[in-house]
Protein backbone atom coordinates (compact mmCIF):
# COMPACT_ATOMS: atom_id res chain seq x y z
CA UNK A 1 0.00 0.00 0.00
CA UNK A 2 1.15 3.79 -0.75
CA UNK A 3 2.39 5.91 2.12
CA UNK A 4 0.24 8.63 2.23
CA UNK A 5 1.19 11.50 0.60
CA UNK A 6 1.94 14.34 2.61
CA UNK A 7 4.52 12.03 4.88
CA UNK A 8 6.15 11.50 1.42
CA UNK A 9 6.50 14.91 0.48
CA UNK A 10 7.47 16.07 3.77
CA UNK A 11 10.25 13.30 4.30
CA UNK A 12 11.46 14.53 0.32
CA UNK A 13 11.27 18.19 1.86
CA UNK A 14 13.81 16.98 4.85
CA UNK A 15 16.01 15.28 2.16
CA UNK A 16 16.48 18.57 -0.04
CA UNK A 17 17.11 21.00 2.83
CA UNK A 18 20.73 19.82 3.63
CA UNK A 19 21.21 19.83 -0.07
CA UNK A 20 19.96 23.15 -0.22
CA UNK A 21 21.49 24.83 2.91
CA UNK A 22 25.05 23.76 1.32
CA UNK A 23 24.53 25.32 -1.76
CA UNK A 24 27.17 28.03 -2.29
CA UNK A 25 26.05 31.35 -2.21
CA UNK A 26 25.85 32.79 -6.12
CA UNK A 27 28.61 34.06 -7.36
CA UNK A 28 28.46 37.22 -9.37
CA UNK A 29 31.68 37.46 -11.41
CA UNK A 30 30.76 33.71 -12.75
CA UNK A 31 27.39 34.66 -14.56
CA UNK A 32 27.08 36.23 -18.20
CA UNK A 33 24.36 39.30 -18.57
CA UNK A 34 22.51 36.08 -20.17
CA UNK A 35 21.09 35.59 -16.96
CA UNK A 36 19.54 38.90 -16.85
CA UNK A 37 17.36 37.83 -19.71
CA UNK A 38 14.52 36.85 -17.61
CA UNK A 39 14.42 39.62 -15.67
CA UNK A 40 14.36 42.12 -18.65
CA UNK A 41 11.76 39.93 -20.46
CA UNK A 42 9.23 40.42 -17.48
CA UNK A 43 10.10 43.96 -17.36
CA UNK A 44 9.54 44.39 -21.24
CA UNK A 45 5.82 42.46 -20.80
CA UNK A 46 4.94 45.00 -17.80
CA UNK A 47 5.55 47.59 -20.11
CA UNK A 48 4.43 46.21 -23.65
CA UNK A 49 2.04 43.64 -23.23
CA UNK A 50 -0.85 46.03 -21.63
CA UNK A 51 -0.47 47.99 -24.87
CA UNK A 52 -0.29 45.53 -27.51
CA UNK A 53 -2.78 42.43 -25.78
CA UNK A 54 -4.62 44.32 -22.62
CA UNK A 55 -7.23 41.59 -22.57
CA UNK A 56 -4.51 38.50 -22.46
CA UNK A 57 -2.71 40.87 -19.84
CA UNK A 58 -5.93 41.84 -17.85
CA UNK A 59 -6.21 37.81 -17.22
CA UNK A 60 -2.99 36.44 -17.56
CA UNK A 61 -0.16 38.50 -16.02
CA UNK A 62 0.55 36.35 -13.21
CA UNK A 63 1.13 33.61 -15.64
CA UNK A 64 3.52 35.54 -17.67
CA UNK A 65 5.33 36.43 -14.52
CA UNK A 66 5.38 32.89 -13.50
CA UNK A 67 6.59 32.06 -17.14
CA UNK A 68 9.18 34.44 -16.93
CA UNK A 69 10.32 33.24 -13.19
CA UNK A 70 10.65 29.19 -15.11
CA UNK A 71 12.67 30.86 -17.61
CA UNK A 72 15.25 31.58 -15.49
CA UNK A 73 14.80 28.99 -12.40
CA UNK A 74 14.71 25.98 -15.22
CA UNK A 75 18.16 26.68 -16.57
CA UNK A 76 19.72 27.68 -13.79
CA UNK A 77 18.78 24.55 -11.54
CA UNK A 78 20.15 22.58 -15.04
CA UNK A 79 23.37 24.70 -15.28
CA UNK A 80 24.13 24.90 -11.61
CA UNK A 81 22.44 22.30 -10.08
CA UNK A 82 19.22 22.03 -7.95
CA UNK A 83 20.75 22.99 -4.68
CA UNK A 84 21.84 26.63 -5.74
CA UNK A 85 18.35 27.00 -7.47
CA UNK A 86 16.63 26.16 -4.01
CA UNK A 87 18.86 28.12 -2.14
CA UNK A 88 18.29 31.27 -4.28
CA UNK A 89 14.31 30.53 -4.24
CA UNK A 90 13.78 30.46 -0.45
CA UNK A 91 16.28 32.72 0.11
CA UNK A 92 14.31 35.28 -2.53
CA UNK A 93 11.45 34.25 -0.44
CA UNK A 94 11.94 34.07 3.14
CA UNK A 95 14.51 36.92 3.00
CA UNK A 96 12.70 39.40 0.62
CA UNK A 97 9.34 38.66 -0.89
CA UNK A 98 7.61 37.49 1.71
CA UNK A 99 8.30 39.95 4.60
CA UNK A 100 7.73 42.57 1.70
CA UNK A 101 4.33 41.17 0.76
CA UNK A 102 3.46 41.26 4.42
CA UNK A 103 4.31 44.63 5.00
CA UNK A 104 2.46 45.65 1.86
CA UNK A 105 -0.63 43.99 3.14
CA UNK A 106 -0.98 44.77 6.13
CA UNK A 107 -0.67 48.79 5.31
CA UNK A 108 -3.36 47.91 2.16
CA UNK A 109 -5.47 46.27 4.48
CA UNK A 110 -4.99 49.19 7.26
CA UNK A 111 -4.93 51.97 5.08
CA UNK A 112 -8.32 50.59 3.23
CA UNK A 113 -9.95 50.29 6.55
CA UNK A 114 -9.78 54.52 6.94
CA UNK A 115 -12.72 56.42 5.04
CA UNK A 116 -12.49 60.11 5.04
CA UNK A 117 -15.78 61.31 5.08
CA UNK A 118 -17.02 64.54 3.78
CA UNK A 119 -17.20 65.71 -0.06
CA UNK A 120 -13.72 66.94 -0.49
CA UNK A 121 -13.65 68.82 -4.13
CA UNK A 122 -10.00 68.29 -6.08
CA UNK A 123 -8.85 72.23 -6.26
CA UNK A 124 -5.23 73.26 -7.45
CA UNK A 125 -4.82 74.38 -3.46
CA UNK A 126 -6.68 71.29 -2.07
CA UNK A 127 -4.70 69.08 -4.48
CA UNK A 128 -1.67 70.38 -3.36
CA UNK A 129 -2.17 70.49 0.31
CA UNK A 130 -3.14 66.78 0.37
CA UNK A 131 0.03 65.79 -1.35
CA UNK A 132 1.95 68.33 1.03
CA UNK A 133 0.71 66.08 3.66
CA UNK A 134 1.02 62.99 2.16
CA UNK A 135 5.23 64.13 1.94
CA UNK A 136 5.54 64.52 5.62
CA UNK A 137 3.41 61.50 6.37
CA UNK A 138 5.46 59.14 4.02
CA UNK A 139 8.96 59.86 6.14
CA UNK A 140 6.66 58.86 9.36
CA UNK A 141 4.30 55.88 8.02
CA UNK A 142 6.64 55.20 4.97
CA UNK A 143 6.04 55.57 1.69
CA UNK A 144 3.59 52.18 1.14
CA UNK A 145 1.39 53.65 4.28
CA UNK A 146 0.25 57.16 3.19
CA UNK A 147 -0.30 56.33 -0.27
CA UNK A 148 -2.47 53.55 0.88
CA UNK A 149 -3.98 56.34 3.37
CA UNK A 150 -4.36 59.57 0.88
CA UNK A 151 -4.40 57.81 -2.83
CA UNK A 152 -8.37 56.57 -2.72
CA UNK A 153 -9.48 59.90 -0.64
CA UNK A 154 -7.55 62.21 -3.12
CA UNK A 155 -9.20 59.99 -6.66
CA UNK A 156 -12.82 60.58 -4.89
CA UNK A 157 -12.00 64.52 -4.49
CA UNK A 158 -11.09 64.40 -8.28
CA UNK A 159 -13.92 62.12 -9.61
CA UNK A 160 -15.45 64.56 -11.14
CA UNK A 161 -12.17 66.37 -12.97
CA UNK A 162 -11.73 65.26 -17.04
CA UNK A 163 -8.23 65.23 -16.20
CA UNK A 164 -7.33 62.90 -13.45
CA UNK A 165 -3.92 61.35 -14.65
CA UNK A 166 -1.72 63.98 -13.52
CA UNK A 167 -2.79 64.15 -10.51
CA UNK A 168 -2.22 60.46 -9.64
CA UNK A 169 1.57 61.11 -11.37
CA UNK A 170 2.62 63.53 -9.21
CA UNK A 171 1.36 61.62 -6.01
CA UNK A 172 4.05 58.73 -6.60
CA UNK A 173 6.56 61.43 -7.67
CA UNK A 174 5.63 62.84 -4.09
CA UNK A 175 4.21 60.69 -1.50
CA UNK A 176 5.12 57.31 -2.95
CA UNK A 177 9.55 58.23 -3.42
CA UNK A 178 10.79 61.78 -2.62
CA UNK A 179 8.39 62.14 0.47
CA UNK A 180 9.99 59.03 1.89
CA UNK A 181 13.78 60.05 2.66
CA UNK A 182 13.76 61.90 6.01
CA UNK A 183 13.51 58.48 8.10
CA UNK A 184 14.25 54.87 8.15
CA UNK A 185 10.81 54.27 8.38
CA UNK A 186 10.04 56.06 4.56
CA UNK A 187 11.30 53.58 2.53
CA UNK A 188 12.95 50.52 2.39
CA UNK A 189 16.86 51.52 1.42
CA UNK A 190 16.82 53.83 4.08
CA UNK A 191 15.39 51.54 7.10
CA UNK A 192 18.54 49.08 5.42
CA UNK A 193 21.00 51.30 5.85
CA UNK A 194 19.44 51.59 9.49
CA UNK A 195 19.79 48.42 10.08
CA UNK A 196 23.88 48.46 8.99
CA UNK A 197 24.26 51.09 11.65
CA UNK A 198 22.97 54.24 10.38
CA UNK A 199 21.62 56.52 12.72
CA UNK A 200 17.82 57.23 13.13
CA UNK A 201 18.00 60.99 12.66
CA UNK A 202 20.76 61.00 10.27
CA UNK A 203 19.15 60.80 7.13
CA UNK A 204 16.48 64.00 8.40
CA UNK A 205 19.46 65.74 8.94
CA UNK A 206 22.10 65.30 5.90
CA UNK A 207 19.03 64.55 3.23
CA UNK A 208 16.60 67.41 4.42
CA UNK A 209 18.12 69.95 1.92
CA UNK A 210 17.64 67.72 -1.30
CA UNK A 211 14.25 66.73 -0.11
CA UNK A 212 12.97 70.11 0.31
CA UNK A 213 14.13 71.19 -2.50
CA UNK A 214 12.64 68.37 -4.58
CA UNK A 215 9.48 68.44 -3.05
CA UNK A 216 8.95 72.00 -2.98
CA UNK A 217 9.60 72.34 -6.95
CA UNK A 218 7.36 69.12 -7.71
CA UNK A 219 4.94 71.06 -5.51
CA UNK A 220 5.11 74.24 -7.16
CA UNK A 221 4.83 72.14 -10.69
CA UNK A 222 2.31 70.57 -9.81
CA UNK A 223 0.18 73.33 -8.70
CA UNK A 224 0.66 75.46 -11.54
CA UNK A 225 -0.65 72.39 -14.01
CA UNK A 226 -3.31 71.40 -12.00
CA UNK A 227 -4.42 74.83 -12.23
CA UNK A 228 -3.89 75.06 -16.20
CA UNK A 229 -6.20 71.97 -15.93
CA UNK A 230 -8.84 73.52 -13.23
CA UNK A 231 -9.35 76.59 -15.26
CA UNK A 232 -9.85 75.05 -18.47
CA UNK A 233 -13.44 74.74 -20.69
CA UNK A 234 -15.46 71.74 -18.82
CA UNK A 235 -13.14 70.55 -16.94
CA UNK A 236 -15.14 70.25 -13.70
CA UNK A 237 -18.10 68.13 -14.20
CA UNK A 238 -21.71 69.73 -13.16
CA UNK A 239 -22.41 66.80 -10.90
CA UNK A 240 -20.23 65.26 -8.57
CA UNK A 241 -20.20 61.51 -8.98
CA UNK A 242 -19.78 60.81 -5.39
CA UNK A 243 -21.72 63.55 -3.46
CA UNK A 244 -20.83 62.95 0.41
CA UNK A 245 -22.78 65.71 2.33
CA UNK A 246 -21.61 64.59 5.60
CA UNK A 247 -19.38 66.49 7.91
CA UNK A 248 -15.23 66.12 7.62
CA UNK A 249 -14.13 63.12 9.28
CA UNK A 250 -12.90 59.68 9.37
CA UNK A 251 -14.70 55.89 9.54
CA UNK A 252 -12.77 52.75 10.34
CA UNK A 253 -10.23 54.98 13.04
CA UNK A 254 -9.58 51.70 15.41
CA UNK A 255 -7.24 51.41 12.25
CA UNK A 256 -5.29 54.07 13.02
CA UNK A 257 -4.15 52.78 16.39
CA UNK A 258 -3.53 49.33 14.19
CA UNK A 259 -1.07 52.10 11.85
CA UNK A 260 0.64 52.84 14.84
CA UNK A 261 1.38 48.95 15.69
CA UNK A 262 2.53 48.66 12.01
CA UNK A 263 4.99 51.33 12.49
CA UNK A 264 6.32 50.29 15.63
CA UNK A 265 6.49 46.98 14.51
CA UNK A 266 9.11 47.40 11.74
CA UNK A 267 11.07 49.94 13.76
CA UNK A 268 10.91 47.04 16.86
CA UNK A 269 12.63 44.33 13.98
CA UNK A 270 15.24 47.01 13.40
CA UNK A 271 16.31 48.26 16.82
CA UNK A 272 15.79 44.73 18.89
CA UNK A 273 18.99 42.56 18.48
CA UNK A 274 18.65 38.84 18.76
CA UNK A 275 20.81 36.15 19.06
CA UNK A 276 17.50 33.47 18.28
CA UNK A 277 16.79 32.46 14.73
CA UNK A 278 16.57 29.68 11.80
CA UNK A 279 18.27 28.51 9.23
CA UNK A 280 16.15 27.46 6.56
CA UNK A 281 17.94 25.71 3.39
CA UNK A 282 20.74 27.80 4.32
CA UNK A 283 18.67 31.23 4.50
CA UNK A 284 18.46 32.79 8.09
CA UNK A 285 15.05 34.05 9.55
CA UNK A 286 15.58 36.35 12.64
CA UNK A 287 13.54 36.14 15.82
CA UNK A 288 12.51 40.03 15.69
CA UNK A 289 12.00 39.11 11.85
CA UNK A 290 9.52 36.84 12.53
CA UNK A 291 7.68 38.38 15.18
CA UNK A 292 7.12 41.02 13.01
CA UNK A 293 5.82 39.13 10.26
CA UNK A 294 3.77 37.63 12.39
CA UNK A 295 2.62 40.94 14.18
CA UNK A 296 1.66 42.14 11.08
CA UNK A 297 -0.26 39.06 10.01
CA UNK A 298 -2.12 39.28 12.84
CA UNK A 299 -2.96 43.38 12.70
CA UNK A 300 -4.30 42.32 8.94
CA UNK A 301 -6.67 39.95 10.10
CA UNK A 302 -7.45 42.81 12.93
CA UNK A 303 -8.10 45.39 11.32
CA UNK A 304 -10.32 42.97 8.39
CA UNK A 305 -12.46 41.56 11.71
CA UNK A 306 -13.12 45.08 13.16
CA UNK A 307 -13.36 47.59 10.49
CA UNK A 308 -16.93 47.83 9.74
CA UNK A 309 -18.44 46.72 6.35
CA UNK A 310 -19.55 49.86 5.08
CA UNK A 311 -15.91 51.49 5.32
CA UNK A 312 -14.48 49.25 2.84
CA UNK A 313 -17.80 49.23 0.48
CA UNK A 314 -17.21 53.59 0.38
CA UNK A 315 -13.97 53.05 -0.15
CA UNK A 316 -14.54 50.73 -2.93
CA UNK A 317 -11.39 48.24 -1.61
CA UNK A 318 -11.15 45.30 -3.50
CA UNK A 319 -8.30 42.75 -3.32
CA UNK A 320 -7.19 43.02 -7.11
CA UNK A 321 -4.30 45.72 -6.87
CA UNK A 322 -2.75 43.88 -4.24
CA UNK A 323 -2.96 40.89 -6.26
CA UNK A 324 -1.33 42.13 -9.35
CA UNK A 325 1.49 43.46 -7.10
CA UNK A 326 2.06 40.11 -5.28
CA UNK A 327 2.20 38.16 -8.76
CA UNK A 328 4.54 40.59 -10.50
CA UNK A 329 6.54 41.14 -7.69
CA UNK A 330 7.22 37.55 -7.14
CA UNK A 331 8.36 37.40 -10.78
CA UNK A 332 10.49 40.42 -10.31
CA UNK A 333 11.55 39.27 -6.86
CA UNK A 334 12.65 35.53 -8.52
CA UNK A 335 14.12 37.03 -11.94
CA UNK A 336 16.01 39.37 -10.23
CA UNK A 337 18.54 36.62 -8.29
CA UNK A 338 21.18 36.93 -10.78
CA UNK A 339 20.88 40.49 -11.56
CA UNK A 340 21.60 41.57 -7.97
CA UNK A 341 24.61 38.93 -7.56
CA UNK A 342 26.13 40.09 -10.92
CA UNK A 343 25.93 43.36 -9.12
CA UNK A 344 27.89 42.64 -5.76
CA UNK A 345 30.30 40.89 -7.66
CA UNK A 346 31.75 44.43 -8.01
CA UNK A 347 34.53 45.12 -10.42
CA UNK A 348 34.86 41.72 -11.28
CA UNK A 349 31.40 41.42 -12.38
CA UNK A 350 29.33 42.01 -15.52
CA UNK A 351 28.59 45.30 -14.44
CA UNK A 352 31.93 46.13 -13.49
CA UNK A 353 31.87 49.36 -15.42
CA UNK A 354 28.92 50.60 -13.19
CA UNK A 355 31.06 50.28 -10.21
CA UNK A 356 34.31 51.35 -11.49
CA UNK A 357 32.39 54.70 -13.03
CA UNK A 358 31.53 56.33 -9.08
CA UNK A 359 34.96 56.29 -8.22
CA UNK A 360 37.42 59.49 -8.86
CA UNK A 361 41.05 58.38 -10.51
CA UNK A 362 42.88 59.16 -7.02
CA UNK A 363 40.25 56.36 -5.32
CA UNK A 364 37.65 58.46 -3.67
CA UNK A 365 34.08 58.38 -4.06
CA UNK A 366 32.50 60.60 -6.46
CA UNK A 367 29.06 61.22 -4.57
CA UNK A 368 27.50 63.10 -8.38
CA UNK A 369 28.33 59.28 -9.96
CA UNK A 370 26.99 57.36 -6.63
CA UNK A 371 23.84 59.52 -6.66
CA UNK A 372 23.15 58.89 -10.82
CA UNK A 373 24.14 54.83 -10.41
CA UNK A 374 22.06 54.03 -7.49
CA UNK A 375 19.41 56.36 -9.01
CA UNK A 376 19.65 54.69 -12.09
CA UNK A 377 19.40 51.23 -11.13
CA UNK A 378 17.16 51.48 -8.61
CA UNK A 379 14.33 52.86 -11.24
CA UNK A 380 14.17 49.40 -12.55
CA UNK A 381 15.56 47.25 -9.79
CA UNK A 382 14.68 46.80 -5.86
CA UNK A 383 15.81 49.98 -4.69
CA UNK A 384 16.65 47.91 -1.82
CA UNK A 385 19.32 45.96 -2.47
CA UNK A 386 20.59 48.43 -4.66
CA UNK A 387 21.10 50.58 -1.86
CA UNK A 388 23.38 47.98 -0.09
CA UNK A 389 25.70 47.16 -2.80
CA UNK A 390 26.56 51.08 -3.79
CA UNK A 391 26.53 51.24 0.46
CA UNK A 392 29.14 48.17 0.22
CA UNK A 393 30.84 50.18 -2.18
CA UNK A 394 31.39 53.08 -1.08
CA UNK A 395 33.01 50.61 2.36
CA UNK A 396 30.26 49.95 4.01
CA UNK A 397 31.72 51.55 7.51
CA UNK A 398 28.57 53.18 8.81
CA UNK A 399 30.53 55.75 11.19
CA UNK A 400 32.82 56.42 7.81
CA UNK A 401 29.97 56.72 5.36
CA UNK A 402 27.90 59.31 7.87
CA UNK A 403 31.10 61.74 8.87
CA UNK A 404 33.93 61.73 6.45
CA UNK A 405 31.98 59.87 3.43
CA UNK A 406 28.54 61.96 4.27
CA UNK A 407 28.03 63.60 0.66
CA UNK A 408 28.69 60.07 -0.84
CA UNK A 409 26.09 58.15 1.64
CA UNK A 410 23.54 61.54 0.85
CA UNK A 411 24.25 61.11 -2.63
CA UNK A 412 23.29 57.07 -2.43
CA UNK A 413 20.42 57.59 0.33
CA UNK A 414 19.04 60.23 -2.21
CA UNK A 415 19.52 58.26 -5.75
CA UNK A 416 17.90 55.51 -4.33
CA UNK A 417 14.51 57.03 -2.66
CA UNK A 418 14.06 59.78 -5.08
CA UNK A 419 14.96 57.68 -8.50
CA UNK A 420 12.40 55.04 -7.71
CA UNK A 421 9.84 57.31 -9.24
CA UNK A 422 11.34 56.78 -12.66
CA UNK A 423 9.05 54.18 -13.30
CA UNK A 424 6.70 52.08 -11.75
CA UNK A 425 8.38 48.93 -10.95
CA UNK A 426 11.01 51.77 -9.20
CA UNK A 427 9.29 51.46 -5.83
CA UNK A 428 6.26 49.04 -4.58
CA UNK A 429 3.51 51.94 -3.67
CA UNK A 430 4.04 53.01 -7.66
CA UNK A 431 2.37 49.57 -8.97
CA UNK A 432 -0.11 49.74 -6.10
CA UNK A 433 -1.05 53.05 -6.48
CA UNK A 434 -1.51 52.39 -9.93
CA UNK A 435 -3.80 49.60 -9.85
CA UNK A 436 -6.18 51.30 -7.51
CA UNK A 437 -6.36 54.61 -10.06
CA UNK A 438 -7.36 51.98 -12.60
CA UNK A 439 -9.60 50.23 -10.17
CA UNK A 440 -11.32 53.49 -9.35
CA UNK A 441 -11.78 53.97 -13.32
CA UNK A 442 -8.55 56.80 -13.62
CA UNK A 443 -6.98 55.95 -17.49
CA UNK A 444 -3.35 56.35 -16.41
CA UNK A 445 -0.57 55.74 -18.42
CA UNK A 446 1.40 53.20 -19.80
CA UNK A 447 5.02 51.80 -18.29
CA UNK A 448 6.49 53.90 -21.13
CA UNK A 449 3.71 57.02 -21.12
CA UNK A 450 4.34 57.30 -17.41
CA UNK A 451 8.50 57.06 -18.09
CA UNK A 452 7.57 60.14 -20.76
CA UNK A 453 6.44 62.40 -17.36
CA UNK A 454 9.64 61.28 -15.38
CA UNK A 455 11.93 61.59 -17.86
CA UNK A 456 10.32 65.00 -19.08
CA UNK A 457 10.30 66.57 -15.29
CA UNK A 458 12.58 64.29 -13.04
CA UNK A 459 15.54 63.57 -14.70
CA UNK A 460 15.68 67.49 -15.60
CA UNK A 461 14.96 68.38 -11.91
CA UNK A 462 17.60 65.28 -10.97
CA UNK A 463 20.20 66.84 -13.15
CA UNK A 464 20.09 69.83 -11.58
CA UNK A 465 20.39 68.65 -8.03
CA UNK A 466 23.34 66.84 -8.86
CA UNK A 467 24.92 70.44 -9.89
CA UNK A 468 23.46 71.87 -6.51
CA UNK A 469 24.42 69.31 -4.17
CA UNK A 470 26.28 66.84 -5.90
CA UNK A 471 29.05 68.27 -8.01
Amino acid sequence: MNKPLLPRLLALAGGLLPVLSHASELNGADLSVLWGVPFAGILLSIAVMPLVAPIFWHHHFGKVAAAWALAFLLPFAFVFGPGAAGAGVVHALLAEYIPFIILLTALFTVAGGIYIKGNLHGSPALNTGILAMGALLASLMGTTGASMLLIRPLIRANDNRKHMAHVVVFFIFIVSNAGGSLTPLGDPPLFLGFLKGVEFSWTLVHILPETAFLVGVLLALFYALDWWYYHKREEVRPMDPTPDDRGFGFDGSINFLLLVGVVGLVLMSGLWKSDVGFHIAGTEVGLPGLLRDLGLLAITVASLQLTPSGVHADNQFSWGPMQEVAKLFAGIFLTIIPVIAMLKAGVDGPFGAVVRAVTNPDGTPNPAMYFWATGILSSFLDNAPTYLVFFNTAGGDAQLLMTTLAPTLVAISAGAVFMGANSYIGNAPNLMVKAIAEDRGVKMPSFFGYMAWSFGILVPLFALMTWLFFA
